[in-house]
């Protein structure tokens, strides 16, 4: 993650996300910061506009992006 800038967001999960266009960086309260290379934008929006981060996280984005 090169000097990416991460927006904070309300999840109870979630402490930040940053997007560039393909990569999809987050940041947990608990558990580190990942990097998603290769997310496409609906992805991103779905996450930025999911009821639950962490829920969306985890059916959408964790295991499907490196």
């Amino acid at each position: 993650m090169c000097g990416m800038t991460l927006q904070a967001v309300l999840s109870s999960a979630i402490r930040a996300v940053g997007y560039d266009g393909h990569t999809l960086t987050v940041e947990f309260h608990n558990s580190g910061r990942y990097d998603h290379p290769g997310v496409p934008y609906d992805v991103y929006e779905g996450l930025m506009n999911a009821s639950s981060m962490g829920a969306y996280y985890n059916r959408y984005i964790r295991g499907r992006y490196r």
